[in-house]
């Protein structure tokens, strides 16, 4: 059981998160659908390195989770698993991934070996940054370049546009997920978007919603989406005026429920895609 709450098993908004921008990417420059084979590799590659990524940021954390409410049951910072186990899981889950990833081609391997080193530097980006989400979105996006390179075997400018959408998104609903741990972040003097954005979280969080819809419209537009895309871009803002009613007294229960709820966002202009 210690070994799922390490992967947070139990918790699939974190994969979902990583899942949708980059099938979206995958369905794009495919021009629909994509194939099994490449659909297998990003989905399953997808989960198994978030769940390396939960081992890596636990062992960074272990001794500042203990302090934080929220992370303070974590099997590494209570000692129900070890610094070595939790490497030695995160490790293996990392080659299951390479494994995959090898069946694809040399730009997307080498994409996967920076995607990786991006994924090490993360948990420790708050030691040393005001805004360490921005770390986080990068290494949440490197999915979108690596599909267009197995789908294409090239990255054009759609792929770094589509990345730099999903940047704000990350920023968006990241930044909520800081600001559960406002107040026990300002004591351990962890820096986090939420902390450096103090009373403008709000309205930050809400200008990355909108630049990240209409980033991924304007880029998208190009691809000829039919009107069933934009139906879906207009649910999605629906959602980010929902979002908005859950954070606006900045409670833990409503910023936590924010952010689980995003990997729907995701889906609705996945789906668009799809049948755009």
């Amino acid at each position: 059981m210690s070994y799922l709450d390490l992967i947070r098993f139990d918790r699939p908004a974190g994969w979902l998160l990583l899942l949708w921008p980059t099938l979206t990417a995958l369905w794009v420059a495919s021009s629909g659908w994509p194939g099994w084979h490449l659909l297998t590799v990003f989905t399953l590659g997808t989960i198994l390195m978030r769940s390396a990524g939960c081992c890596v940021n636990d062992v960074a954390d272990r001794n500042f989770d203990r302090h934080v409410q929220r992370t303070a049951h974590r099997p590494v910072t209570t000692g129900a698993i070890s610094v070595t186990q939790a490497l030695s899981v995160g490790a293996v889950l990392a080659l299951m991934a390479l494994a995959l990833v090898l069946t694809t081609n040399a730009l997307t391997i080498g994409l996967s070996v920076a995607a990786l080193a991006v994924t090490l530097v993360y948990p420790y980006a708050k030691r040393f940054m005001s805004m360490p989400q921005a770390v986080l979105g990068v290494a949440f996006g490197m999915g979108i370049p690596m599909a267009f390179a197995a789908a294409t075997k090239t990255v054009p400018m759609t792929a770094w546009m589509l990345m730099l959408a999903n940047l704000f998104w990350v920023l968006a609903y990241d930044t909520e997920y800081a600001m559960v741990d406002r107040d026990d972040d300002r004591l351990l003097g962890i820096q986090t978007s939420a902390l450096t954005l103090g009373q403008q979280d709000i309205p930050v969080v809400m200008l990355c919603y909108a630049l990240y819809l209409s980033i991924s419209a304007l880029t998208l537009v190009q691809s000829a989406m039919s009107a069933f895309f934009w139906i879906a871009i207009g649910m999605a803002m629906a959602q980010v005026v929902w979002h908005y009613r859950m954070i606006r007294h900045r409670s833990r229960e409503g910023c936590m429920r924010a952010f689980v709820h995003n990997h729907w966002l995701g889906l609705t202009v996945f789906i668009g895609v799809v049948m755009g």
